[in-house]
């Protein structure tokens, strides 16, 4: 990047920096660049092109340079930048929590589209086991304004994101967040209450962690991403438990591994559970797995 003592644009800092990550590997330099100087310079994206030869601060190029010199190293995008956007919401994102994907959009829609409609002076609770960032569960609250959420996670991250999620998107008074490993420090008086639970757990077989991006693997929590020797583990957790908190023909939606996808459907039909269905993501791979509650 350029010396200290040089006038550095912002078109200079375009197309030194797109440059510069299409030689580190980075998959989409050009989205990158554009994201991390707009960031560094607290513009939007459009603004940087009628902006163009409007001069870096000296703060500016020094964040920006730590902007790039990360993500030349992998670091994901959405932690150097600190947020995503996830359906209608903007979506804070930290180290040790996992960032929300386009794919669990597709969850979101499911669930929504399979819980009863709206009907005055009726409270839906739903159950988010894994919450992560909160995503799911601050996108149905917002979106659903009959609903009350419930999220759980056992990593403290988790939680404290959560909670600064939901006030942010300001649903907090219609999100519980709970530090609970799995299903196990749920309100017992929830027990077959819950209309919905929905779950994005660790569903990536061990041996393939290994083979996935490393800008995943490397700085992503695996806690978050490891579902066991099939990528089943937690769904096995989560299919007795649910049964206790459901409804009768409650809804149980939960996003999987591709591949896991048909073991995890005949394990649900041998629980008892009804109605269960894959669902493909926006690429058209199986990775939803839907089903009600049959007790």
């Amino acid at each position: 990047m350029a010396q200290s003592n040089d006038i550095w644009t912002i078109k200079a800092a375009l197309d030194w920096t797109m440059g510069y990550l299409e030689r580190k590997g980075d998959e989409n330099p050009r989205v990158s660049t554009q994201k991390l100087i707009a960031h560094a310079c607290g513009l939007s994206r459009i603004e940087l092109y009628t902006n163009l030869e409007r001069p870096l601060t000296l703060k500016e190029r020094d964040r920006l340079r730590d902007y790039v010199k990360r993500r030349a190293e992998g670091e994901p995008l959405q932690y150097i930048i600190g947020e995503v956007g996830f359906r209608f919401l903007s979506i804070e994102v930290a180290h040790g929590v996992l960032i929300p994907r386009p794919e669990t959009e597709v969850l979101v829609s499911e669930l929504l589209a399979s819980i009863p409609k709206e009907e005055e002076g009726t409270v839906l609770r739903i159950v988010d086991v894994g919450t992560g960032s909160g995503c799911i569960a601050c996108s149905i609250a917002s979106e659903r304004p009959d609903t009350h959420l419930f999220a759980l996670d056992v990593a403290p991250e988790a939680i404290a994101l959560c909670e600064k999620n939901a006030s942010a998107c300001g649903v907090s008074d219609r999100v519980t967040v709970i530090e609970s490993d799995m299903l196990s420090s749920l309100d017992e008086a929830l027990v077959g209450e819950v209309d919905a639970i929905v779950s994005n757990p660790p569903y990536i077989p061990t041996s393939v962690i290994e083979t996935i991006p490393r800008e995943v693997s490397d700085f992503e929590p695996r806690l978050a991403l490891d579902g066991g020797a099939d990528g089943l583990d937690a769904f096995r957790i989560l299919l007795d438990q649910a049964q206790t908190y459901l409804k009768p023909s409650g809804v149980l939606a939960v996003e999987l591994f591709e591949e896991s996808l048909d073991e995890a459907a005949r394990l649900a039909n041998e629980k008892g559970y009804y109605d269960v269905r894959i669902v493909c993501d926006l690429a058209g791979r199986p990775r939803v797995l839907v089903a009600r509650c049959g007790k």
